[in-house]
């Protein structure tokens, strides 16, 4: 029993040696670990500066609207009627606008595809065009617009749906606005054009008026000089010496 004690109390002793010098290898192997990645951290960070090999420059692009004014825009979903295939067709989500040239004061919609930026509606408001209410929903509107959105001028039917009834409202209301505004500078244009040309048939009659005057007098002058050439000339008597 002795012999078994003595294996046992020596079995225990060498175990706490072993436990108690665990940790100091642990702890050995993970300052060696950290001072390994701090040797290749402060190799790795040399702090050098490498000079890209293509130098970009900044290029500046022209939309077409630098020199407008945005009077609206709203996110909306746009249609066209596929008279071939009889059905509407996407033209694409984004950003509708309306947008004011500042000298002309023409007003012109114009959407982009919100990925592509591709134009999917491009044409002028017109006074004449109507705006209407799409069968069964309140927030799309119907019209119909000569568009340049492919690049030539082509009548189509368009339809634009919104996500909300204050949204549609509010295309509507800016819509009409322009349309409004349009129509007062198409009937200034008109009363300008009248103005100008009544002065120019004025200025007309005028000329024509001093050229008859002229005429007239021109006419009088060459009469009075064929009558002094027609006259005949008085014969001078001569004295006959006696």
């Amino acid at each position: 029993m002795a012999g078994v004690e003595e294996k046992d109390v020596s079995g225990v002793e060498e175990e706490k040696a072993t436990s108690s010098t665990a940790p100091d290898a642990a702890a050995a192997t993970a300052g060696g670990g950290e001072e390994e990645a701090g040797k290749h951290g402060d190799e790795e960070d040399t702090g050098a500066q490498i000079a890209p090999i293509v130098k970009l420059q900044e290029v500046s692009i022209s939309t077409g609207e630098e020199n407008e004014d945005v009077l609206l825009d709203i996110k909306a979903k746009l249609y066209r009627f596929d008279k071939d295939g009889t059905q509407w067709k996407e033209r694409g989500v984004g950003q509708v606008k309306l947008l004011q040239h500042q000298q002309t004061k023409k007003v012109r919609l114009l959407m982009r595809q919100s990925r592509t930026l591709k134009i999917c509606a491009n044409h002028v408001v017109l006074a004449s065009t109507t705006l209407q209410e799409h069968a069964g929903s309140d927030k799309a509107w119907v019209w119909h617009a000569p568009d340049y959105s492919d690049g030539t001028l082509k009548e189509e039917l368009f339809c634009i749906r919104f996500g909300s009834i204050e949204s549609a409202q509010k295309f509507k209301d800016a819509f009409e606005s322009a349309q409004e505004e349009v129509s007062l500078k198409s009937e200034k244009d008109e009363e300008a054009a009248d103005a100008t040309a009544g002065l120019l048939d004025k200025l007309k009659v005028e000329g024509e008026s001093k050229d008859e005057a002229a005429a007239v007098v021109g006419n009088e002058a060459t009469q009075k000089k064929d009558k002094e050439t027609k006259r005949p000339k008085k014969k001078k008597k001569t004295q006959v010496g006696t």
